[in-house]
């Protein structure tokens, strides 16, 4: 049995080294150590509770509603139709062709379907198999705390080491970084910059002045660069920028790869259909190791997500439209119950600190926050290699239905 997992059958019996007095791997964690630190992530714990106190679960970021009809009826149409066995490795030609015209329509980035996009499981595959591909043990990451947790774990996994930059609330309320601790944390093992924007769990949407330093940094120190892209579609009107592929930078086109995925921006997180797009010899390398990780996925979902990126421009006007809705509702209730809310710019998430209510501790103040008005969120210190920096720091999503954050919103002003 592993740490408190039960077993439908009982252990066999052995021989117990303690009466020896010699220790064996019976009495070790067999986990590796770089992997250790990573224990639950803190969105299943969360989540737990949440179901085990009927809270309302604004921790982790999954939409209560499903995505567009056409894409699921083309989903229920290639189930039928029997597209479930293995697609081909870097994905289905449609879907392929799909995600470069999107990145052409939108972003006015030129890909060529065959061998610069590669179809994953998601975007944690994307950035999990980029990162285990160009980066050997020992190779720094440069990457913006707080962080998404599965790029520390990557990173660990492939054996680099992470060079935090940190992200702080400025007096504008945004969050911005020390420039000078950006060039700081380049050296000469730095393999690879990981940058995600829009930013989760922040809400920051970087600004092409920033993105200007990063690329000139990459440059400078020949260096490549992942990015995650998830929130494409999620830069609220009211930002103080729009959303800038750092790729379309000049000279970044041949040293980025850019990940997205279809989970956020169609409200179909469970899929797990993802992408990976930039040079073809960086995509290659990305290939290699992805075959090995779950070879290939969702074959029957990968046509419906080629219907949905091809959906008008109406569709994401009015899914981005809906989200900042739905973000003033539930930055409004918050204020209302004295938290002091740092506004997002974009995704599905709005910070708050909990000092105006007395609170020191954001793990201590979400483990207790069910019990006291019957809502979750998540702490958002767990995302800092420096926990002290955002020791008061708290997320909740807001990517839920009005009436489910109506409800929150009641229950989060009793405590005002």
């Amino acid at each position: 049995m592993i740490d408190g997992e039960g077993s439908a059958y009982p252990e066999t019996p052995r021989w117990s080294p303690r009466l020896s007095g010699v220790t064996t791997i019976a009495d070790t964690d067999p986990l590796v150590a770089r992997m250790r630190p990573f224990g639950t992530t803190i969105f299943a714990e969360m989540s737990a509770l949440a179901v085990s106190t009927g809270a309302v679960n604004l921790g982790q970021g999954f939409p209560d509603t499903d995505g567009p009809p056409e894409m699921l009826a083309a989903a229920a149409e290639a189930l039928r139709g029997g597209q479930n066995q293995y697609p081909p490795g870097p994905g289905i030609p449609a879907l392929r062709t799909a995600v470069a015209d999107h990145q052409r329509r939108f972003w006015g980035l030129e890909y060529d379907p065959d061998g610069q996009v590669l179809v994953t499981a998601g975007a944690t595959e994307a950035i999990a198999a980029t990162i285990l591909a160009l980066c050997e043990a020992g190779d720094e990451v440069v990457c913006f705390e707080p962080y998404y947790d599965s790029y520390a774990a990557s990173i660990a996994l492939a054996g680099a080491v992470r060079r935090p930059v940190t992200l702080r609330p400025a007096a504008d309320g945004r969050y911005a970084f020390d420039p000078d601790e950006l060039r700081a944390a380049f050296g000469p093992r730095t393999r690879l910059v990981l940058l995600n924007t829009p930013h989760n769990p922040t809400g920051k949407v970087f600004t092409v002045d920033e993105l200007t330093l990063i690329a000139g940094l990459c440059q400078e120190h020949d260096v490549y660069a992942v990015t995650d892209e998830v929130y494409e579609h999620l830069v609220f009107t009211d930002a103080a920028g729009t959303h800038v592929p750092l790729a379309t930078l000049p000279g970044m086109g041949e040293r980025t790869l850019r990940i997205s995925s279809a989970g956020k921006t169609f409200s179909c997180t469970g899929w797990k259909v993802g992408w990976v797009s930039g040079p073809a010899r960086l995509v290659s390398a990305v290939t290699r190791v992805k075959q090995f990780l779950t070879f290939v996925n969702a074959a029957p979902l990968q046509p419906a997500v080629a219907v949905a990126l091809a959906l008008p421009d109406s569709y994401y006007d009015d899914f981005r439209a809906g989200m900042q809705q739905r973000r003033d509702q539930l930055v409004g209730g918050l204020v209302d119950a004295g938290f002091d809310v740092l506004t997002p710019e974009g995704t599905y998430f709005v910070t708050a600190d909990i000092a105006p209510l007395g609170g020191r501790d954001g793990v201590e103040f979400c483990r207790a926050l069910p019990e006291r008005c019957g809502v979750v969120a998540v702490p958002t210190q767990v995302f800092y290699d420096d926990p002290e920096a955002g020791r008061r720091l708290i997320r909740f999503a807001f990517c839920k239905r009005p009436e489910m954050l109506t409800e929150a919103v009641t229950r989060l002003r009793a405590l005002a």
